[in-house]
């Protein structure tokens, strides 16, 4: 997928776009991804807030083969220089995080950027001007991932999807019910 991410965004994200849990195993990481992409999952985003650099290198380096075979979309989340290590399709940038156009001028404008917006819709709205590709906004319910998470309102989404030309995406809590 390197370097023509941008072009199979054509401006919208679709499908699921899944988060990877913080395990420390990397094979049961490993093999938990591989069903998620066997099941569909479009979009991959590696979140690990419990490894360390070593051990975050190392799972990135061994999600970005799985997502190369997959042909999906890997995206990592919080770290650019992890971003640029492996050449990944894009990077997830959060609230304390650097500045988008840092991230495009040291990942290049074939890279994917994303920014959590939380209940925000004006930070998602900066976003999209500063030259975000999509913004994620949420948590919109429950998670047991981020239990203390800001609650958006569903309606914040029907706003976003009405007022931003760049994609939008739900996180938090989200499952088949």
């Amino acid at each position: 997928c390197s370097g023509h991410a941008k072009k199979k965004m054509n401006g919208r994200i679709s499908g699921l776009y899944a988060v990877t849990p913080d395990l420390a195993d990397t094979q049961k990481l490993i093999q938990q991804v591989r069903l998620a992409l066997e099941g569909g999952t479009r979009w991959l985003q590696y979140r690990n807030k419990s490894a360390d650099k070593s051990l975050g290198l190392q799972q990135a380096t061994a999600l970005m083969r799985l997502c190369r075979e997959f042909a999906v979309p890997l995206i990592i989340n919080d770290s650019l220089d992890v971003a640029l290590e492996i050449d990944a399709d894009g990077v997830h940038l959060g609230a304390q995080d650097c500045l988008i156009s840092h991230a495009k001028n040291k990942l290049g404008a074939e890279k994917i950027i994303g920014v959590s917006c939380y209940d925000n819709l004006q930070c998602a709205l900066e976003a999209e001007t500063e030259g975000a590709d999509y913004v994620a906004l949420g948590s919109f319910f429950a998670s047991t991932v981020k239990p203390h998470a800001v609650r958006a309102p569903l309606k914040l989404l029907r706003e976003a999807k009405e007022r931003l030309r760049v994609p939008v995406v739900a996180v938090g809590g989200i499952d088949l019910h």
